[in-house]
């Protein structure tokens, strides 16, 4: 991924930092600007990809299409056959190149190489290339200016690096970087440094805020968090009733975001109504899960995903496993970019006594038992189809104190709810999310 043009808050002394979009000319550009931009760089890279990327030459190929055959962004997402994880797995696992054929650069170029969270398998490597600072922290400029964060306000950095490291981003954006231990277990102090420091912005993972619930009864949780200007979310889902809970109770204005098809990330604007995928810097489509036609806007699909803003190892039509809608109607804030809704993966899907189940509704009756309302919970499945869906639901030990009458009547919720039978198995809260890939992935269907 390359950042030539790396996204930049205005210098300091001058701007109008009351402004609502950081870029407003690219931020509101028409529809027809939008799509001008994305063929032009479709048919610079569809020819450079051809050269470069022995994955795309042997895809393309044997879809028998050449660089000379697309010629309009028509005819790109025509033409040119769409790919999944398990074809780089398949490449690599024929040829042993640890990139899989997608590398375009020579290694030595390279600046960075990050990784993805491996949360469906093996992480894949990200290479990169940049020069002010690394793409995924500059992706998130235009958010966080939309959060409210200007130069000067202290943001709390995160533990971890396998994304790369937010340093020279922020300064970029005239922030300052706040550093103590965010690791998993130190809630406590990170609600003390927040106040302390008037910190101004926090990444929340779901570890930290369930620490920060277990805090309720010590701290004024909304007096100490009240000089966030905003915080963000992502990785494991949060789920309806912590998100109220952070929002509402906790007074904070939480910004949840997911992956732009493994392209970067969309973010939710103010008005939390979708999220954002900046379309100068990714191509999304929506295709028909069976036909792989394009469906409507709003309509439920796949996210295809294309690179537009990566030199290095570009995704190009690939396949996120992503079920979405999308809409490219402008937002009430003025933003012309697309906006997106994942509704859930496709596979998520699981088949009980002949009734297709799908993680939310799982979700939605989980929660609606107290002691499992921070809906900490995973699928089990031993095949494709079942006679009686297995759920394994987290509790937290301090306000249980009847376990079999819990596991009763979270069984009754779900049976009443799904309409199948249901077998629920219960475990500490903490024993259950130390079996996470990561700090912020939890899988929510397994193998039994």
């Amino acid at each position: 991924m390359t950042t030539d043009t790396a996204t930049a808050a205005p210098p300091s002394g001058t701007a109008d930092y009351e402004r609502r979009f950081l870029e407003p000319e690219i931020e509101t550009a028409s529809r027809h600007q939008i799509r001008e931009l994305q063929e032009k760089r479709i048919l610079q890279l569809v020819p450079y990809l051809w050269e470069r990327s022995a994955f795309y030459r042997e895809l393309w190929s044997a879809a028998g299409v050449q660089p000379d055959d697309i010629r309009s962004l028509d005819d790109f997402t025509s033409k040119i056959p769409t790919f999944s994880k398990d074809d780089i797995k398949a490449y690599r696992a024929r040829t042993g190149d640890p990139f899989g054929g997608l590398l375009c650069v020579d290694t030595a170029e390279l600046s960075s190489m990050t990784s993805t969270s491996g949360t469906t398998g093996m992480a894949e490597l990200i290479p990169e290339i940049w020069t002010v600072a690394p793409p995924l922290p500059t992706n998130y400029a235009r958010n966080l200016w939309e959060i409210g964060l200007r130069p000067g306000d202290k943001v709390l950095v995160p533990s971890g690096s396998f994304r790369n490291y937010f340093d020279d981003f922020l300064h970029m954006m005239g922030l300052i970087p706040v550093y103590i231990d965010c690791w998993v277990g130190q809630g406590e102090q990170i609600l003390k440094a927040i106040e302390r420091h008037k910190v101004a912005f926090v990444q929340m993972f779901l570890p930290m805020v369930l620490e920060f619930e277990r805090l309720e009864e010590r701290y004024d949780i909304r007096s100490m968090l009240s000089s966030l200007k905003g915080a963000a979310f992502a990785g494991m889902p949060l789920g309806k009733v912590l998100t109220q809970k952070v929002r509402e109770k906790w007074g904070v204005d939480l910004y949840t975001y997911t992956s732009a098809g493994d392209t970067g990330t969309a973010w939710e604007g103010r008005e939390h109504d979708g999220y954002v995928l900046w379309e100068d810097t990714v191509l999304a489509e929506t295709l028909d899960t069976v036909t792989g036609t394009p469906v409507g806007d709003r309509e439920i699909g796949e996210l295809v995903a294309t690179d537009l803003d990566n030199m290095a190892a570009p995704y190009i039509r690939f396949r996120s496993g992503d079920i979405v809608r999308i809409t490219r109607e402008p937002a009430p804030s003025g933003r012309t970019h697309a906006r997106m809704w994942v509704l859930g993966r496709s596979g998520d899907e699981t088949m009980v006594a002949g009734k297709p189940v799908m993680v939310s509704e799982v979700w939605q009756y989980v929660e609606s038992v107290p002691e499992l309302a921070d809906g900490i919970f995973q699928i089990v499945r031993s095949s494709n189809a079942m006679d009686r869906l297995q759920v394994r639901a987290g509790y937290p030990p301090d306000r249980t104190s009847d376990i079999a009458e819990l596991r009763q009547r979270a069984r009754g919720a779900l049976e009443a709810g799904l309409n199948v039978p249901v077998e629920v198995e219960l475990r500490p809260i903490d024993d259950l999310l130390a079996t996470a890939s990561s700090v912020a992935k939890f899988s929510r269907v397994v193998k039994a």
